[in-house]
């Protein structure tokens, strides 16, 4: 398959060095690359996941994955895209994010057989000298060109220390080195990671004399201008601890209209024909295509169990879109019919001890997973959108007490969609 091509239509490239020469490359035979990934958290989220699926096409179509965790230069951070340093972490919970990481990743790529690597550039970073690598790399980069990147600009006016303005020099060394180790020819990674991704084509060219290149992925932003990826103010995550699988459903079944064939173009793996047809139902047929997009996407990270699971308790609570299976698709959840079995949306368990003073409603929302924060459950409150059963929360000051339970049971809701059951243990 024409590896560039898929990416192409898909939507993938925003920016290549050399478009015409990685769709040369990649059309001769299989390839390696590799994208990085910044160990600063212990969960991937929403965020990561446009390069994450490109890595899946690339790898489909014969080539070789390098997924890179960058537990080197995660002690410095990477400047591009923030208007401050960085908080510093320590070692220890940097290699402890790195491994949550890899398990993460190794659900979207196939790592037998070397199909795939995964690799930590703290292997080489950690012990580099100063003076050795001052005069080796550093003799190679020009600082009149580092100060025109849009990052390096941007944080002069805040400021910039050195530390962090030495962070792309780290990077294009990364690619020096999986171009001598692994024969990785090129890197991915998103549009904010331009320059950096430049500064590797160019280090590792003039160093081996290789022909090597890179692109970028598109920056997601939602209608209103704000990242892709966050509900509530917070990120939506991989890691099911932080984000239910359910909640995580509901956020694909919740984006907007006008999203849905872009979504599902990179969020999917349906062919495109299916993707254009889905994306261009009107309302209400359109909810089903983001059954499917909801579907598909939560089967990818929590596997088809769960996505069954979160499509019934959501269709159960809400509603299904299309109970008759009218509108075609190649999707497993076709498979999945509402009367196969009843699921209930998330439920949190509260003791007669926590509500023996009653708890402030602000408390339960945060406790429940429906805001992030207590100024985000009082935002939500202000704004007309909170419900406990079918009435409308106006006070911050509420208080929940054991009487609002009905048989031990209370719907919490945020907004039109995310609800919680909050049941009382006795």
């Amino acid at each position: 398959m024409n590896a560039w091509a898929i990416l192409q239509e898909r939507g993938f490239i925003h920016q290549a060095t050399d478009g015409e020469e990685m769709e040369r490359r990649l059309k001769e035979g299989p390839a390696t690359f590799y994208v990085g990934f910044d160990p600063t958290g212990n969960s991937l989220h929403i965020g990561h996941l446009l390069p994450v699926m490109a890595m899946r096409w690339l790898q489909s179509c014969g080539h070789r994955p390098v997924a890179l965790v960058g537990g080197g230069t995660a002690m410095i951070g990477d400047p591009s895209g923030k208007t401050e340093a960085r908080p510093i972490i320590s070692i220890e919970e940097i290699d402890t994010n790195v491994d949550s990481l890899q398990k993460q990743l190794a659900r979207f790529l196939d790592f037998s057989d070397g199909k795939a690597l995964m690799v930590n550039n703290a292997d080489w970073l950690r012990g580099l000298k100063f003076i050795d690598f001052l005069r080796d790399i550093g003799k190679l980069f020009s600082v009149n060109k580092m100060l025109t990147a849009e990052s390096v600009k941007i944080r002069l006016e805040t400021g910039l220390s050195f530390l962090e303005f030495s962070y792309p020099l780290l990077q294009a060394y990364d690619f020096s080195v999986l171009f001598r180790d692994c024969g990785c020819q090129f890197q991915f990674g998103g549009q904010d990671q331009w320059g950096n991704i430049v500064a590797g084509v160019d280090l590792t060219r003039r160093l081996h004399g290789a022909s090597v290149h890179g692109a970028t992925f598109p920056l997601l932003l939602k209608s209103d201008g704000t990242k892709f990826g966050k509900t509530a103010g917070a990120a939506v995550w991989l890691d099911a601890h932080r984000t239910t699988p359910f909640d995580y459903y509901q956020f694909w079944r919740n984006v907007e209209d006008a999203e849905v064939a872009k979504l599902l173009g990179f969020f999917t793996c349906l062919p495109m024909s299916e993707v254009r047809a889905l994306g261009s139902l009107v309302a209400p047929q359109i909810n089903r295509a983001k059954e499917i997009l909801a579907y598909e996407a939560t089967s990818l990270a929590h596997g088809h169990q769960e996505a069954a699971k979160a499509y019934l308790a959501a269709g159960g609570e809400f509603g299904f879109a299309d109970p008759e299976g009218l509108i075609p698709t190649s999707s497993r959840l076709a498979e999945v019919k509402p009367e196969s079995g009843t699921e209930s949306i998330p439920s949190l368990l509260l003791s007669l001890e926590e509500l023996a003073d009653g708890l402030g409603i602000l408390n339960l929302l945060v406790k429940a997973g429906l805001s992030s924060s207590n100024s985000e459950a009082r935002r939500l409150i202000k704004g007309g959108g909170c419900y406990m059963d079918d009435l409308r929360i106006s006070d911050e000051r509420q208080v929940v007490v054991k009487e609002d339970f009905k048989e031990g049971v209370l719907t919490l809701r945020a907004g039109k969609k995310a609800r919680k059951r909050i049941l009382l243990q006795s």
